[in-house]
């Protein structure tokens, strides 16, 4: 890896210090952060302690998957420096910083870990101050918008300055380990591709569940909820790259180009069917390990709201690979454990030859685990051998290429922002799918605001309003989670 100039706009916030530095710092342990890159950190006010002190305070909250050792912590302080700016106005700061940034054949990534509302303003500045150069691109967390107009404002006013080329929408579960074995399982293995249809496959099911509440993202999050939050770019993200179709090549543009192709795909849910397909739920007071918690109105002090914090939504894709098969997407807060989850259901076998097999027999499954853990792994069923009959139990085909992640695996942040600084955009979201994105969602919240008083509740500590497990079986089916816990 080549050297490159990165600059975290919102250094010292939130996303900085719990995901953005410990993955940095990780890649410079392992060799893939060269120890000649330059990182700065963008803040309102001055900083009144030295870097490496201040840096020490953060490893102690979210230490490094390395571990930390004191030399190799004092130089990677030493790459790092604080600057002081304003991201509306012009100001020595800023005149500061260009006069350190001088190399134009350097990588110079900047990082806009700060809210939207902040986006056109520090873009217009870094045009002003010349730091939009071929050289450098932009990498815009979510959230994007907050429907499709505001998405689409963001993204015109950051093109006056940075071209598409430029412009890195930045997903961190695509930047997961077990999303790149699911493409290379897809596209480099004959198996897998010839029973990925509806032929062999009966469902998929998508969850992304959360242990906790909106502690500290009240003011965020009121208003949003986990429909615009989660559902609008990971969930859809995450089927994308399950339903796309193989690329010609497996480069930024292929994989773009068969993304489009899912998003323009999906059926569109309209009045009616909104009501038949999405579940939507907030949560209510409750017990998480053993403590009582507060419902989503205590925790915002609120006396009533329609924000949701629970969605779960069937829906399917029109073409000849996936007709007939539904996709069951799923996220919500205070669900009981934390993990991302994608489950491929295959059908049944058409025929027992045993009938002693009826008892235990189950589907095939391939499952990817996202977090807390990666892991890929596909359920089969055997011969128990603990049984002098004919009985079958499942066991599970382990799919991981190694144990437990010791470090020396690149993270998601740290994988994606290597890529940013490559001018690779395979694991990114260019501004066409966030489009087609927010135009399924807002006849979903368009329907919502039409029609009030849809949201169901659920108790903290459960898995969502029981609707959402009705919207499962009256299909027959399970969410494959509740289910084997059970």
């Amino acid at each position: 890896m080549s050297s490159f100039d990165l600059i975290i706009f919102g250094g010292l916030g939130d996303l900085s210090r719990r995901k953005l530095l410990p993955a940095l710092y990780s890649g410079f342990v392992t060799k893939r952060v060269n120890s000649d890159s330059k990182i700065y950190l963008t803040s309102r006010s001055e900083v009144d302690q030295p870097v490496l002190e201040w840096l020490t305070g953060v490893f102690e909250v979210t230490p490094p998957a390395c571990g930390i050792d004191t030399d190799m912590l004092a130089a990677f302080a030493d790459m790092i420096e604080v600057v002081q700016i304003s991201l509306s106005d012009e100001g020595e700061g800023w005149e500061a910083l260009k006069e350190q940034l001088t190399d134009t054949a350097r990588p110079l990534v900047h990082f806009l870990a700060i809210p939207p509302a902040f986006f056109t303003s520090t873009c217009a500045l870094l045009g002003n101050y010349g730091l939009n150069g071929d050289n450098a691109c932009v990498v815009l967390e979510k959230p994007l918008g907050h429907n499709r107009e505001t998405a689409a404002e963001i993204n015109n006013d950051v093109a006056q300055y940075f071209s598409e080329e430029q412009t890195f929408r930045i997903d961190h579960y695509l930047g997961k380990e077990a999303v790149q074995n699911l493409l290379a399982l897809r596209f480099s293995n004959l198996l897998f591709e010839q029973l990925w249809n509806n032929q062999t496959i009966d469902h998929i099911q998508i969850t992304i569940a959360e242990d906790l509440g909106v502690e500290g993202r009240g003011g965020f999050y009121e208003g949003t909820g986990a429909l615009k939050d989660m559902v609008q770019n990971h969930l859809l993200q995450l089927l994308c790259f399950i339903a796309m179709e193989p690329p010609a090549r497996l480069d930024a543009q292929g994989i773009r180009e068969e993304k489009l192709k899912v998003l323009k795909s999906l059926r569109p849910l309209e009045g009616m069917e909104i009501d038949q397909n999405v579940v939507r739920g907030q949560y209510k007071a409750g017990a998480m390990a053993g403590s009582a918690v507060k419902s989503y109105l205590d925790d915002l002090g609120l006396d009533k709201s329609e924000t949701d914090s629970f969605v779960a939504i069937k829906a399917h894709i029109e073409n000849w690979r996936w007709a007939g098969v539904p996709f069951y997407l799923r996220t919500g807060k205070r669900l009981p454990e934390r993990f991302a989850e994608i489950v491929i259901q295959f059908k049944d076998v058409p025929h027992a030859s045993d009938p002693r097999w009826h008892t235990n027999m189950q589907p095939n499954r391939f499952i990817i685990r996202l977090q807390p853990e990666d892991h890929l792994a596909m359920r089969m069923m055997i011969k128990d051998d603990k049984e002098d009959r004919a009985a079958l139990r499942e066991v599970e085909l382990n799919l991981d290429v190694t144990g437990a992640d010791d470090g020396t695996r690149l993270g998601p942040y740290l994988r994606l922002m290597l890529d940013a600084a490559r001018g690779d955009q395979s694991l990114f979201v260019h501004r066409d799918e966030v489009d087609l994105a927010w135009q399924w969602i807002d006849r979903i919240t368009k329907h919502w605001k039409a029609n009030p008083g849809s949201i169901k509740t659920y108790q903290s500590g459960t898995w969502g309003p029981y609707e959402a497990h009705d919207l499962m079986k009256r299909d027959q089916r399970d969410w494959y989670h509740d289910a084997k816990d059970v």
